[in-house]
């Protein structure tokens, strides 16, 4: 299959277009038709070895993306064959396949495109994340979002929104 190689840590000059072994889905896995990998700016410092997640290379970047379910490993639950699904993991997306855990995945609404599928699971899932869990916003509070306009801030006032505050 082909994937979007990083060979060694550095600039995205370094990147390649190559042939590379596909993945199979191991236990509680999906193997996933990627259809769109979203690119996001930790994805720039994975590459340069500047973030906390530090693959070795060579490796795929890539930390979100759509498509459907093509096969499930075993013990691999809530998918079916065929599934349009989108996904996050720390690297990896920018791929033909991708196998990733099922828990790292969700079921596409009818309706929602895949290319607009794949960018929403790193600005929404970092948005919700942070309004749920760590700041657990209630209905009638209020919320201020600097930087309302990038993706995880308009992401932040919808769901916030959404919650009621």
């Amino acid at each position: 299959m082909k994937a979007l190689i990083c060979p060694s840590l550095g600039p995205a000059d370094n990147l390649r277009v190559d042939e590379v072994e596909a993945p199979a889905a191991a236990e509680g896995e999906a193997l996933v038709e990627v259809a769109y990998a979203g690119l996001n700016f930790f994805d720039t410092l994975i590459i340069e070895g500047k973030y906390q997640v530090r693959p070795k290379p060579p490796f795929s970047p890539g930390g979100e993306f759509s498509g459907r379910v093509a096969a499930l490993g075993p013990g691999a639950h809530g998918f079916a064959v065929g599934d349009r699904v989108m996904g996050a993991c720390a690297y990896g997306a920018a791929a033909e396949r991708i196998a990733v855990p099922t828990t790292r995945l969700a079921k596409i609404p009818d309706g929602l495109a895949l290319d607009k599928a794949a960018g929403l699971s790193v600005t929404y899932g970092t948005s919700l994340h942070a309004l749920k869990q760590r700041a657990e916003i209630k209905a009638g509070e209020s919320l201020l979002v600097l930087g309302a306009s990038g993706g995880v801030g308009l992401a932040a006032v919808e769901i916030g929104k959404a919650m009621g505050a």
